[in-house]
């Protein structure tokens, strides 16, 4: 009953059909170590049932050997039996003739004895010899099923660990995302940026200044211009300039155009 019980999963896991099986499964990684695992387990006891079936098989084939040997001598002790029994009886000795015939009846009976024995164990010995050849088939076929589940679970692992290993690459570039605002390099950039622009308001201040400064020194000029233009009136040294310059300083100065009305 046990030996039926394991060559039955034997021929039910040979027949199983490991890709329908993962998809039915909810994590088909943890169901082929499951699976391994049993696989093993049964091809070991599958081993043992299958090694004892061939153990019988090997006795039943000695017996036959036996007799069919027995056979083989009973029926050679007869023949000498009755080979003696007749050199005696051609020498008149009849008495030691009959008793080698009988000898060789003796030997003659149990030779057919081994024969049917050897005869008789012929079916048993034929039978036994296809189960053991279906049941070596059926194991090779498990330790083949055995070797693909093994395989298809390396593979799966090794997707695993692949999709693992991408996932990780994949967030390590997110978090130094440079384009990201939010990453620890795109608030240093902004960091940056900001103090770039500090100091290009600070560039712009400082010339801004500058230019204010220049304009003041300019206008200190014109007014200089325009006290030596008055000493040299006063003078008769020289007459006033018409330009740019005269028509600045009017600009400039605190005398009201009527002044000039009442000239």
């Amino acid at each position: 009953m046990v030996k039926q019980s394991i060559f039955g999963r034997m021929a039910q896991l040979a027949k199983a059909n490991i890709n329908s099986l993962l998809d039915q499964a909810e994590d088909p990684q943890k169901m082929l170590d499951q699976m391994v695992r049993d696989y093993t387990n049964n091809i070991a006891e599958a081993e043992s049932a299958v090694a004892q079936t061939i153990g019988n098989l090997r006795m039943l084939q000695d017996d036959y050997n036996e007799d069919v040997k027995n056979a083989h001598d009973w029926g050679n002790k007869a023949l000498a039996a009755s080979r003696k029994a007749d050199e005696y009886r051609s020498s008149g000795d009849t008495v030691d003739a009959q008793k080698f015939d009988n000898l060789a009846k003796v030997a003659i009976q149990r030779q057919m004895a081994a024969e049917n024995e050897a005869k008789a164990a012929e079916p048993s010995i034929a039978s036994q010899s296809e189960v053991v050849d279906k049941l070596k088939t059926g194991l090779d076929q498990m330790k083949g099923k055995l070797n693909e589940l093994t395989s298809k679970r390396n593979e799966l692992v090794a997707r695993s660990k692949t999709a693992a290993a991408q996932s990780q690459v994949h967030d390590a570039l997110k978090s130094i995302d440079f384009m990201d605002p939010t990453s620890e390099v795109g608030r240093f950039e902004e960091k940056i940026r900001r103090e770039e622009a500090k100091v290009r308001g600070q560039q712009e201040l400082a010339a801004s200044s500058l230019d204010a400064q220049f304009n003041q020194l300019e206008d200190l000029g014109e007014q200089t211009e325009i006290e030596a233009r008055l000493a040299a009136l006063k003078s008769g040294g020289a007459k006033p300039a018409i330009g740019s310059s005269a028509n600045s300083s009017a600009a400039g100065s605190t005398v009201e155009e009527a002044d000039f009305d009442k000239l």
